[in-house]
């Protein structure tokens, strides 16, 4: 099978989690990405939920979203990721699950939080408010990389 770079299998893990695993030759493993996804999704209500929210109906997406399936959605999302961007890295690198570790904490306390959240009396909702979330995360999570890097 095709060996990925990093960009390619972090980009292809975010379209759909499962398919950097899947191109690399990973069957197993990305078909139980692949189904993860699609339970969480389907259970979740979630591609409803970002419907509405860009159709800019937020009260409709918070009715519609089921949190309790949508909080496993950020670490199974983010550690496909990793793990595909995990496969593509050279051996030497260290510390690169941080960023996605961090973004995956980061993006589950914006959703617990986003029914409460109102910024400039703007309400994100569960889909805007978490997606935000991944900004912080990815900054304190390559931080704290460099400086574990740094200090060795």
């Amino acid at each position: 099978m095709k060996k990925l770079s990093k960009l390619e299998a972090v980009l292809w893990s975010i379209a759909f989690p499962g398919f950097s695993q899947l191109l690399s030759g990973q069957y197993i493993k990305g078909l139980l990405f692949v189904t993860l996804e699609f339970i969480m999704n389907v259970n979740s209500h979630f591609n409803s939920a970002i419907m509405f929210s860009f159709l800019g109906d937020i009260e409709k997406a918070e009715k519609v979203i089921n949190y309790q399936w949508l909080l496993f959605y950020p670490c199974v999302y983010m550690f496909s990721m990793w793990d595909g961007y995990r496969d593509a890295m050279p051996a030497e690198e260290k510390y690169s699950y941080l960023p996605f570790v961090f973004s995956a904490y980061f993006v589950t306390v914006g959703l617990m939080i986003s029914p409460k959240v109102t910024i400039f009396k703007v309400h994100p909702g569960p889909v805007f408010l978490p997606m935000s979330f991944v900004i912080p995360g990815l900054l304190i999570g390559f931080l704290i990389k460099w400086l574990l890097k740094s200090r060795n």
